[in-house]
C-alpha cells in the first residue's frame, strides 16, 4: 500500500522521504523520485507530516518508539493510516502530543488498485481543523469525497475496525449460504445474481463475490492481522458492555483459518476453510455458471 501511496505523493508535488524496515524498498522508493532516508527517526526528523503505513498495532508501536517520537519537530503532524487499535494508539498519541507535535489518524480503506488510482477511503479521527489544514496531503492518496471525519481521537480506528468485522461477517455469511444453495442444486452463478437484487445485497455480493467464484482468495492481508482486528472490535464490545456474539464467531472462524493455513495472506481464507469442510469448491465457469467443483479435502490453497 505503501509504495504507490508514495507516488502519488510525489506526483502531487510533495518532497517525500520514505523509510521501510525492508531496504530493498529503497529502490523503488527512489524510481518514484523520493528520497530514501537510512532510519525511521531520519526521516521524522525531517517532516512536516510524518505518515505511517503499516499492518497493525504492534508495527506503529515498534516504529514510534521514542527515536522517532524525540525526533520529530514540534509543530509537525503525526497522521497513523494503519488499521490500528483505539487503545493500544492512545499511549503513543500522548508521548507524541506532549512533543508539541499534532495528532491525526486517517486508517484506509480500499486495496493496492484504490492505492495506485488514489482512490482509497479514509476514517478520519482527531481535530476537525487538523484535517482540514492536511487535506490536500490526503487528497494525493485517497478520493476527496470519501475522505470522512468521524469523531475526534480513536473514532477513526473504531469506524475501520466496524468496517472490516462488517465485511469478513459478510464474507463467511455469504459464503455459507452459497454452499447451501450449491447442496440444493442451485447454480451459484445465478444464486449470486439472485442476492445481489435482493434485500439481502451488499457490497460483498456486488464487487468481491467475482474474486472469489474465479478462486482469488483476496492475497493482500494476512491471516494473522486479520484475526488481530477481529480480536480489537470483541476487546472494544467487552469494554463497553454490548453484545458481541456474532463479531466472536466471526472471530473464533478466522482463527481457525489461521490454524489451519498458518499466516498466509487471503482476506477470503475463512471462505477456503468453510469450503474444505463442505468438500465443495465456490466457482464459476468463464460463462459466469456454477460449474459444482468438488473440493479435494485438505487442498493447497494460498
Amino acid at each position: 500500500m505503501g509504495a504507490p501511496m508514495c507516488n502519488n505523493l510525489v506526483a502531487a508535488g510533495y518532497e517525500v522521504v520514505a523509510h521501510d524496515i525492508d531496504p530493498g524498498r529503497a529502490e523503488t522508493a527512489l524510481a518514484m523520485g523520493a528520497r530514501w532516508s537510512p532510519s525511521s527517526a531520519a526521516a521524522a526528523a525531517e517532516a512536516e507530516v510524518l505518515l505511517t503505513v503499516v499492518p497493525g498495532p504492534s508495527e506503529v508501536a515498534a516504529v514510534m518508539d521514542d527515536r522517532v517520537v524525540d525526533a520529530l519537530p514540534p509543530g509537525a503532524t503525526w497522521i497513523d493510516m494503519t488499521s490500528n487499535s483505539p487503545m493500544a494508539s492512545a499511549p503513543i498519541r500522548e508521548r507524541v502530543l506532549k512533543r508539541g507535535v499534532d495528532v491525526l489518524e486517517a486508517p484506509i480503506g480500499g486495496g493496492p488498485k484504490d492505492a495506485e488510482a488514489g482512490s482509497l477511503r479514509l476514517f478520519v479521527g482527531g481535530d476537525p481543523a487538523l484535517l482540514a489544514r492536511h487535506r490536500r496531503v490526503l487528497e494525493a492518496v485517497a478520493d476527496p469525497g470519501r475522505i470522512v471525519h468521524v469523531g475526534g481521537h480513536g473514532a477513526g480506528y473504531t469506524a475501520k475496525l466496524l468496517v472490516n468485522l462488517l465485511w469478513f461477517g459478510q464474507a463467511v455469511a455469504t459464503a455459507e449460504a452459497l454452499l447451501v444453495g450449491s447442496r440444493m442444486g442451485i447454480d451459484v452463478g445465478v444464486l449470486r445474481d439472485v442476492l445481489a437484487d435482493s434485500p439481502a445485497s451488499s457490497a460483498f455480493i456486488r464487487t468481491d463475490l467475482s474474486a472469489l467464484f474465479a478462486g482469488d482468495y483476496l492475497a493482500s492481508f494476512g491471516l494473522d492481522h486479520i484475526e488481530e482486528q477481529l480480536a480489537m472490535v470483541v476487546s472494544l464490545a467487552r469494554d463497553n458492555s454490548t453484545p458481541h456474539t456474532v463479531t466472536e464467531a466471526v472471530r473464533r472462524l478466522y482463527a481457525q483459518a489461521g490454524q489451519r493455513f498458518g499466516t498466509a495472506d487471503g482476506e477470503l481464507l475463512a471462505v477456503a476453510l468453510l469450503e474444505e469442510q463442505a468438500g465443495l469448491l465456490l466457482r464459476t465457469s468463464s460463462k459466469g455458471k456454477g460449474d459444482g467443483t468438488p473440493a479435494t479435502p485438505g487442498p493447497a490453497l494460498p
